[in-house]
């Protein structure tokens, strides 16, 4: 895995337990401007190396289910 598929890959998968833990458990564990930070850094590498991008990326969705 190259140096940047492994720090897509990381935020990625990040950003998708961060978004679970504040739109379904409705318990956030990052403070919403880091969380922006760092899906600002993901659009750039994606956007640079697109070829890494999953249908999963939080690039590629908008939120989660909400608690019932």
């Amino acid at each position: 895995m190259t140096e940047p598929q492994e720090r897509i890959r990381k935020l990625q998968n990040l950003l998708i337990r961060c978004s679970y833990e504040y739109y379904v458990l409705d318990k956030p564990t990052m403070a919403d401007s880091i969380y922006d930070a760092l899906y600002a850094q993901l659009v750039i590498l994606e956007t640079q190396f697109p070829e890494f991008i999953r249908p999963e990326s939080p690039t590629q969705r908008v939120g989660e289910p909400v608690v019932k």
